[in-house]
């Protein structure tokens, strides 16, 4: 900087965080030494003596007045890091923080749940500030904790730097939800190189490694672990099959019969510990070849032979979507301690799988619309040519058809190999060599092509092979098409002359002796891969002579017919072919879905992005001389021991004697984590930036440049044989999120012809205005921009990217690169533009003035939808077997989305008018309010579960009060007089409230003002009067002091009076919006009169006959609402009109309905009457049972209501926040209640804060517990979780002696539900209780009754279902007309799972629990620490096949206490018989 002195140094000192108030920045500096810094000034600090040595950037946040002279402090952490050693000279200045900016940077998180657009709210706090490695950020008004991982600038690695609009950020999740696929297929059983098995590489190797890392780095990921594999039957029809094998069967495109298994090791677990796991992988193992291929194996029957697939033929794609299934449901089961989604395929093949193209259409946009990482492990070889690589199936069976394949940009893949070392060789074999005629099979058996054995045709054969050229041949086929070529273009391609003249001779030695040309067809094939866009056609078919078939990595097929193919001319549809060994012949357009996630990849020294798990391999020698002086040969990474975790433990130890693998990516190979000296490296690159800016010719990869290379993530690394790949352990480890920015936008002549575009303008202002007319209550709306940011916030929030646009667009709209918003003039408007993008969809938003339009471009040919209906096999932890399932992949039709339905609903701040609608896919959190039980603990102690006694109502009321204490708080209602004041003899009144009584006057309706709206309980009152109330006795229940009880003959008036009395009577709510004054709830005031009313008055009644009387009403000012016990709103009506505090009420029923949560109490009015003792004999032997939830007993009843919900009761959110709450109508002691809060305009921490707030309310004799939104999951269900399901537990019904049938004296209509009844007295012996949900309607169907439970712990449900005889059919998941439905399901009908044959449980696990409080409850006593939860499944299971006759004790018993209880009821009638006559 000019004007600097020069070099003027300074004295450096350390200080520590928080011990002192004024040292509490990073850097400490005293004012006057710097005349001319600013605060936000960023500063560089360095060794005078190390020029190039450690450069720290750090931004100026406050200067101190107490720092001394010529010294400046940095925090002691800081210092460690950067090997700044205290009292040392160092150099300061000032430096432009362009210069010193910032390409891209990760960020870290964990265990907490960051949304997209929390991400750009933090992205934007970032901006403008100064980071360095490891730095910790702690976002406040958004409750973010964070840290900076890595940092690239100018094409290197570097130690600090400036945040700029520009800078990409990556956010990375250590606790994720990780899905690890191991592909069974055979090549598990074989060795490799080195004499290991594939699995012993994959767990022992891969796995070990990769669960060290976790562990290094404290991930803490949700983590889900199968094992995977296809059966091939050797069957020609059907009706080889038994009947019981058919269900799953499907047939493939050459008509071989295939079931696909999937066993599930580790479901939905958390460990600090992983390789425990290990060993449970390798038991697994041993026996699951064996298992899977003599599953349906039964005495006495034939079934076809079954034989394990290779990798190639596996359901690699189907596993995929099986993952997407579950990640697509995140907002239903939102929780709020893991952010990100992480599917991952270890396979023992090498990346080429063969495919089915429709279904590689849908995972391909699945996988990209849905953001999710999709991750392939090989640990085979990587084979000579380009990889992944999917093969279409070929479905034309004709010799000339060719083989298509596609390189799929969107799988992430590494090549796993342990550094064992072979003492004779440093070769690596990158072939798998095929067996020579050795266990050759039968053709009949094995199929005709098994590809292992494919040279087992006559060696004589081949000896024709030197006869032709095949590069010429190569050449011709492969060569890309001229640049005018049109669909209709035809080429004839002929082999080149060789010198032999009777090559024909060669081909009538063939079996296809006839061929001419004109039999050979035109092949006109789909699109494989919609991204590669050539010419008008688009076709893509690859005429490559049958044989060289890549699937086993060159293994040509049986019976090859190589080299004869080219004598016929070949008719070619217009599009070059790949080939993958020469990938780079063929470019593609640049497509969003390619810049979907590479748009963040660090950018190298050249400026082309790179993958940092790609290795070049360069001959040693030309290193060291092409280097430039920053970049040194990468020679010394054999002797490092800890290598950062981008960088593979192996680093060129094979091949160490011949070549340096120089990484594409320069001198990234040192790392920060680990202190030595060599790596401490690029923490010294911070010269001056004009040494470093970038060469001129170094291509800027914009939007603008619109081909890139097929093969690879990025399209620009070209693919040669010598690029290694290694593994990405950073993208195993700590998983990136999806990038909130991206970089395309399609150019305007594609605008016009490829998209439909519709636009539409809100004006918040004029919205909002109407709306605070005919709101009852008002609340205050957003602003213009305000609503802006949340409509671009709620884009993110689904999946779209921000476009980060270079050039301006000519279209008058101002964008600036960064987050492409600009202020134009006049300075009079605001005007601020974005363009958002999903897949082929593009928004763009404009705000200008008080105006926002929202312009939608979406594809004039949308992809049709496609639907896969597919069956599989899986064994789910704790089942017995491999169950049925079925599920159907689709494609979503994203531009469906109503977002215009979505704006309106943030313009209007959620009015009842823009209900959340399941389309809009709102996030939830589901949970169930249980009674705390003790018993629990006993389990522990005794042998047996079955301990629970029948609902007891000693503490009915204690948990009524808890729950009338947590509704308080979720509604923000306070109380000044805490109502737990039973144990006291006075109500605690303390100073302050004391003072504040004695200064009010003796009206009822004076209140003090509370701030934040809350509603405190008050009792307003003179001195007298208040220390009258202290005195009062409290020996009674309710918590009011009592003075009086009424004599028998008290009017209502007299009552009533009593009841409105400011001390000893109810006590209101304080004043607030929306509540009438003299407030009070139903419950308070029925409790109130029962202390107070002697024997034969009901209090209820009474209530009712005030309401008649007019004296009160309910608080909405809706005189036709009667009485109704609960948590529900009241007032008196007489007041003084004109008194101060008077607040009247809304007069509409709807709008406080939605404002207030309103809940009827049942099943517990002997609290506040005293009721006749209910019968003791058990509901399934009653002569007419009680029903069996409260929705039976009331027939109107709604189950669930929803009313809105302030979610930012903190005030800490920079965001205007709200949700909604829906929760059960009705609280029933000994029945789970149920809440679910629901929000798209909150941000995810906020909601955890409110949830957490309430969970900590309600925990003294109730508790909370989250539960998922299908908690059974069951099989062929819309939305079900494909890798979960119930498990069943049959009930014995056969006990009775003499085989008696069970109910056998009562009508044969009431057995089915007798049975039902029966199930539910078992279950409640167990301690579940019933949760009462909306009923399923299905249209001209007759569904069984079902009802479903919840253990008192929350740990597990079940469900009954009426065994009914009519065979009820529960169709497949809905298909819309217009979809292409694919199956290769070989039986038609479902096999019904859902209607039970027998009668029995469905059983299942709660897996939103946090995996360490499960694991909490072992038993201690026993031997192996068995878990409280499995040693329940296993009492239950052994109680209903009822061995030792526990379940045939259990049904005489109950018959004991029917009989009992009738004599006494005769004994009853009789005596008063008696007295009568």
């Amino acid at each position: 900087m000019p004007g600097m002195p020069a070099m003027k140094l300074y004295k450096l000192t350390t200080h520590t965080r928080g011990c002192n108030k004024s040292y509490d920045a990073d850097l400490v500096m005293n004012l006057k030494d710097h005349p001319n810094a600013n605060v936000g000034d960023v500063v560089e600090i360095y060794a005078p003596d190390d020029e190039n040595g450690t450069h720290l950037l750090l931004q100026i946040t406050e200067f101190n007045v107490n720092a001394g002279r010529d010294v400046i402090s940095i925090e002691s952490g800081i210092a460690a890091a950067f090997k700044m050693r205290a009292y040392s000279n160092v150099v300061m200045r000032i430096v432009n923080p362009a210069d010193v900016a910032l390409d891209s940077i990760e960020i870290t998180f964990k265990d907490q749940y960051m949304g997209r657009s929390e991400m750009w709210r933090l992205k934007t706090y970032l901006t403008d500030t100064c980071v360095y490695v490891n730095k910790k950020i702690d976002y406040n008004d958004m409750q973010i904790r964070c840290q900076v991982y890595e940092m690239w600038s100018q094409g290197e690695r570097v130690a600090s730097g400036v945040i700029t609009e520009d800078t990409k950020i990556v956010f990375r999740s250590s606790t994720s939800m990780v899905y690890l696929f191991l592909q069974m297929s055979s090549e598990m059983w074989d060795f490799d190189i080195h004499g290991d098995l594939y699995f012993e590489k994959a767990v022992n190797g891969f796995l070990t490694e990769l669960f060290q890392k976790w562990k290094k780095l404290s991930c803490n990921h949700e983590v889900t672990i199968v094992l995977f594999s296809r059966t091939f039957y050797a069957a020609k029809s059907l009706d080889e099959f038994p009947e019981h094998m058919r269900d799953c069967l499907q047939l493939d495109y050459k008509g071989r019969f295939y079931e696909d298994f999937y066993r599930v090791a580790i479901q939905n677990e958390r460990c600090d510990d992983w390789c425990t796991v290990l060993g449970q992988l390798r038991k697994l193992f041993t026996s699951y070849q064996a298992t899977v291929l003599r599953y349906h194996e039964r005495e006495h029957m034939k079934i076809p032979p079954a034989t394990n697939s290779t990798a190639t033929q596996g359901n690699f794609l189907e596993v995929l979507n099986i993952s997407l299934n579950t990640f697509e449901k995140h907002y239903l089961d939102r929780t709020f301690d893991r952010t990100g989604q992480l599917s991952v395929v270890i396979t023992p093949g090498v990346g080429v799988f063969s495919v089915d193209r429709e279904l590689t259409n849908i995972t391909k946009q699945r996988i990209i619309d849905n953001g999710v990482g999709s991750d392939l492990v090989c640990v085979g070889e990587q084979p000579l040519h380009a990889v992944p690589l999917l093969k279409f199936h070929n479905k034309d069976t004709t010799l000339t058809s060719a083989d298509d394949y596609s390189l799929p940009h969107w799988i992430n893949l590494s090549f796993y190999s342990t550094n064992k070392k072979i003492a004779y060789s440093s070769f690596i074999p990158r072939i798998k060599l095929p067996l020579f005629g050795s266990t050759l099979q039968d053709a009949s058996e094995g199929g005709e092509d098994n590809e292992r054995h494919f040279l087992s045709c006559n060696q004589s054969e081949y000896k024709h092979n030197h006869l032709f050229d095949y590069d010429a041949y190569d050449e011709q086929i492969f060569q890309p098409l001229p640049a005018q070529s049109t669909c209709s273009l035809q080429r004839v391609v002929r082999a080149k002359k060789t010198s032999v003249p009777s090559l024909e001779t060669y081909a009538y030695n063939n079996e296809w002796e006839n061929l001419t040309p004109t039999q050979i067809p035109a092949i006109r094939r789909k699109m494989s891969d919609p991204d590669i866009h050539h010419g008008t056609s688009a076709m893509l078919a690859a005429l490559q002579p049958d044989a060289t078939n890549l699937s086993e990595s060159l293994a040509s097929e049986k019976n090859s017919r190589r080299t004869i193919v080219s004598i016929a001319p070949i008719v070619r549809p217009g599009r070059a072919l790949i080939n993958p060994f020469d990938p780079s012949q063929v470019t593609i357009k640049l497509t969003s879905n390619r810049r979907r996630w590479t748009h963040i990849f660090p950018k190298g020294p050249t400026g082309v992005l790179i993958q940092q798990h790609h290795y070049q391999a360069v001959p040693a020698k030309s290193t060291q001389a092409g280097q430039h002086q920053h970049q040194k040969p990468l020679q010394p990474l054999h002797q490092n021991g800890s290598n950062n975790n981008n960088e593979p433990e192996e680093y060129g130890g094979e091949n160490g004697e011949q070549y340096d693998r120089v990484s594409s990516y320069s001198m990234l190979s040192k790392s920060v984590s680990s202190q030595s000296e060599d790596k401490m490296d690029f923490f010294k690159r911070r010269q001056n930036s004009i040494m470093n800016a970038l060469p001129a010719n170094v291509p800027n990869l914009t939007a603008t440049q619109a081909k890139s290379y097929l093969w690879g993530a990025t399209g620009e690394q070209e693919w040669t044989p010598a690029i290694t790949t290694g593994v990405d352990w950073k993208s195993l480890t700590i998983p990136a999120c999806l990038p909130i920015t991206t970089d395309y936008f399609p150019d305007k002549r594609s605008l016009n012809n490829d998209y439909v575009i519709t636009d539409y303008t809100l004006l918040p202002d004029d919205v909002n205005h109407d709306y605070a007319q005919s709101r009852a209550v008002y609340r205050k709306p957003l602003s213009t921009e305000e609503v802006c940011k949340e409509i671009v916030s709620q884009r993110l929030a689904q999946g779209f990217q921000l476009i980060v646009v270079d050039e301006k667009p000519s279209n008058g709209g101002g964008c600036s690169s960064g987050s492409a918003v600009l202020p134009v003039k006049p300075p009079c408007e605001i005007k601020k533009e974005y363009l958002l993008s999903i897949g082929r969809i593009f928004h763009k938003i404009s705000l200008s003035g008080s105006v926002i339009t929202v312009t939608g471009y979406r594809p004039r040919h949308p992809y049709p939808p496609i639907n896969v209906d597919y069956r599989y096999r899986f064994h789910a932890p704790q089942h017995e077997t491999y169950e049925i399932s079925g599920v159907n992949f689709t494609t979503e039709k994203l531009e469906n989305f109503n977002w215009n339905h979505m704006d309106l609903y943030i313009c209007t701040r959620g009015d009842v008018d823009y209900p959340l609608m399941e389309s809009l896919k709102y996030w939830r959190y589901r949970m169930y309010l249980l009674p705390r039980e003790n018993i629990v603990n006993k389990i522990a102690s005794c042998q047996r579960c079955d301990i629970f006694p029948d609902a007891t109502a000693d503490n009915t009321q204690d948990q009524v009060e808890d729950f009338v204490r947590l509704i308080e708080a979720v509604s923000k209602l306070k109380r000044q007089f805490a109502r737990k004041a039973r144990q006291h003899d006075t109500p605690r009144i303390t100073e302050k409230h004391h003072n504040q009584l004695n200064s009010q006057q003796q009206s009822i309706n004076v209140r003090p003002k509370l701030e934040n709206g809350r509603i405190p309980r008050h009792f307003p009152a003179t001195d007298a009067v208040a220390a009258a109330g202290i005195a009062a006795r409290d020996d009674q229940d309710d918590g009011f002091p009592v003075d009086i009880k009424f004599s028998p003959n008290a009017t209502l008036a007299d009552i009533f009076e009593a009841m409105k009395h400011p001390v000893t009577g109810v006590g209101y709510f304080s004043k607030t919006q929306s509540l009438p004054s003299c407030t009070f709830i139903s419950y308070d005031a029925l409790m109130w009169l029962k202390t107070r009313l002697n024997n034969g008055r009901q209090p209820l009644e009474l209530l009712e006959a005030m309401r008649k009387e007019r004296m009160i009403c309910h608080a909405s000012g809706d005189w036709n609402q009667p009485v109704v016990p609960g948590f529900v709103f009241y007032y008196v009506v007489e007041q003084d009109k004109n008194a101060k505090d008077y607040a009247q009420p809304l007069n509409d029923y709807r709008a406080f309905v939605n404002e207030w949560l309103e809940i009827e109490f049942q099943g517990c009015s002997f609290l506040w009457h005293d009721e006749q003792v209910t019968t003791p004999v058990p509901n399934f032997l009653r002569e007419s049972p009680a029903p069996q939830s409260w929705t039976d007993a009331s027939t109107n009843k709604r189950v669930y209501r929803q009313s809105h919900l302030e979610i930012d009761v903190n005030q800490k959110s920079d965001r205007m926040e709200w949700g909604h709450v829906k929760h059960h109508t009705v609280l029933q002691p000994g029945f789970a209640f149920e809440i679910v809060v629901e929000w798209v305009t909150s941000s995810g921490p906020i909601v955890a804060d409110l949830i957490g707030g309430w969970m900590r309310k309600a925990n003294q004799f109730n508790f909370l517990v989250s539960v998922p939104a299908d908690p059974m999951a069951e099989p062929f269900t819309k939305k079900s979780d494909p890798l979960r399901g119930p498990i069943f537990i049959p009930l014995c019904t056969t006990f009775l002696p003499d085989g008696a049938t069970l109910f056998d004296e009562f009508p044969e209509e009431s057995r089915s539900d007798r049975m039902l009844f029966l199930q539910e007295a078992i279950l409640s012996k167990f301690g579940f209780l019933p949760c009462v949900l909306e009923k399923k309607f299905s249209v001209g169907k007759d569904l069984p009754k079902e009802y479903q439970y919840v253990h008192c712990t929350g740990n597990m449900f079940a469900l009954i279902r009426c065994a009914t005889n009519n065979n009820t059919q529960m169709e497949s998941p809905i298909q819309q007309e217009e979809e292409a439905n694919f199956t290769r399901c070989v039986y038609g009908h479902t096999n019904n799972t859902n209607v039970p044959k027998k009668v029995g449980f469905l059983w299942a696990w709660n897996h939103m629990i946090p995996n360490k409080k499960w694991k909490a409850q072992t038993i201690n006593n026993s031997a192996d620490g068995e878990l409280f939860q499995l040693k329940l499944l296993k009492d239950f299971r052994e109680f209903c096949s009822n061995s030792d006759h526990r379940l045939a004790t259990f049904w005489t018993q109950s018959q004991e206490i029917k009989r009992k209880a009738q004599k006494f009821e005769f004994n009853n009638n009789n005596n008063d018989e008696m007295k009568s006559k």
